[in-house]
């Protein structure tokens, strides 16, 4: 993979992961947090920093889905 499909990969997805952070937490309070019956008693910073990196998975999943079905593994043209 080169470093241009990388980047057409990664950029988007950390600005929209960005963006889905500040969306989420806006209506989402870190304090209440739950996982199935349990509090989930970390600091909010470990929280906002968690969330973030499962959204940023997310949405490159997404962005290399959509690279690789637009192209498959021929290089895209310049």
């Amino acid at each position: 993979m080169t470093g241009q499909r990388l980047m057409w990969i990664l950029w988007p997805s950390f600005l929209f992961a960005c963006l889905l952070e500040a969306l989420v937490f806006v209506v989402v309070d870190p304090g209440d947090l739950r996982w199935p019956g349990l509090l989930l008693d970390w600091p909010p910073q470990a929280t906002y920093s968690l969330a973030f990196f499962i959204f940023w998975i997310a949405t490159a999943s997404s962005s290399a889905l959509s690279l690789f079905l637009a192209f498959g593994t021929a290089e895209p043209p310049e």
